[in-house]
């Protein structure tokens, strides 16, 4: 099977199927609420975690609802939009934006009240970056970091994000669709087609204005230490030993892949960049990293450091070695920034 007839495949399985699935899905969970409210409270006792099975399904019913709602409100706007005819124009892109700012800031209202979370940044204030676009790299370590991420700078840097992810979370329908009608890119890390995936993403990093945040994550995936040992592997493999050496001697992150970040700079050179590390939300890869992963009753770091354009080096050796050293300052700032536990108040 041809590659373009998997895509359409794939797209009408996303659109068709799996998103209708998902508001019959949100329905449901509102018709049976009283049951698996009660089921998951008389499993609490047994389960360890203070009331962890009930706060959990609470978390996954409020983000179901938040991305069934979404999916018909973007349906609505392809109607209003004329089929879908102006859904590109910046009068809908900014209602798309709008939309999801508030969807996330409801969502991660609850998730924070429910799971008794406090999340704290560190390092620059929105005020930091006044009349700028900025580029902002991030650790990847599970979509929690993404979603966390994203809505920290819509509602409080308020910034109009353009993101870079992998084409994996395209299979997220809500995700899928709102990606597809504002500037973003779903990407395929692939080292054999790195040429074209450096030209999409300096396409996507054209034309950045004063409210952008160019969004990259240059592990270019989750960390694991499967992928960590991966990607010493490939640097051994391309002759740059000194760059497998740096990335043995970093444990909480995956050497980083220059050439998307490279090719933003160059695409955006206005743009100061900014860095982010993040404790608390690491190993949430499947659903059952998820159930145990899940943060509850903790303390969660964001830190964010700011490097005015005129600090970044011109060279391309020279950037790549500027960007891993900013990884082995990051990996080190993970190790002494482990989430705390906030006091229950029960003896």
């Amino acid at each position: 099977m041809s590659r373009p007839v998997r895509r359409v495949l794939a797209w009408v399985l996303r659109r068709l199927v799996i998103a209708p699935l998902v508001v019959l899905l949100a329905l449901a969970m509102w018709l049976s609420l009283p049951i698996w409210v009660i089921g998951t409270a008389a499993l609490s006792p047994v389960v360890s975690g203070r009331l962890r099975p009930l706060r959990f399904a609470w978390v996954v019913f409020v983000y179901v609802t938040c991305e069934a709602l979404l999916l018909v409100v973007m349906f609505g706007l392809w109607l209003a939009s004329g089929f879908g005819w102006r859904l590109r124009t910046p009068y809908f892109q900014g209602i798309h934006y709008d939309l999801v700012q508030g969807t996330m800031w409801v969502f991660f209202l609850e998730a924070r009240r429910v799971l008794r979370l406090r999340i704290e940044t560190e390092g620059p204030t929105p005020a930091a970056h006044p009349g700028r676009p900025i580029l902002v790299c991030c650790r990847h370590a599970g979509p929690g970091d993404s979603f966390v991420l994203i809505h920290t700078l819509m509602a409080w840097y308020d910034r109009e994000p353009r993101v870079v992810l992998k084409n994996t979370l395209s299979w997220d329908p809500a995700i899928d669709v709102l990606l597809n009608r504002v500037p973003a890119r779903f990407i395929t890390p692939n080292p054999e087609a790195g040429v074209d995936l450096e030209r999409q993403i300096g396409e996507l990093a054209t034309g950045l204005d004063a409210d952008d945040a160019f969004v990259i994550f240059p592990e270019g995936g989750n960390f694991t230490p499967r992928r960590r040992q991966r990607a010493i592997d490939r640097l051994r493999q391309l002759g740059m030993e000194r760059m497998a050496q740096r990335a043995e001697q970093m444990i909480h992150v995956l050497a980083p892949r220059p050439g998307g970040f490279l090719a933003a700079l160059d695409a955006a050179p206005d743009a100061d960049v900014v860095l982010v590390a993040h404790t608390g939300l690491d190993h949430m890869m499947t659903v059952a990293d998820v159930w145990r992963e899940l943060p509850m009753d903790k303390r969660i770091v964001m830190r964010w450091w700011q490097v005015p354009r005129a600090e970044i080096p011109a060279g391309r050796e020279e950037r790549i070695d500027w960007l891993f050293a900013w990884w082995e300052r990051i990996d080190e700032w993970i190790a002494e920034n482990r989430p705390a536990e906030l006091p229950t108040g029960r003896s």
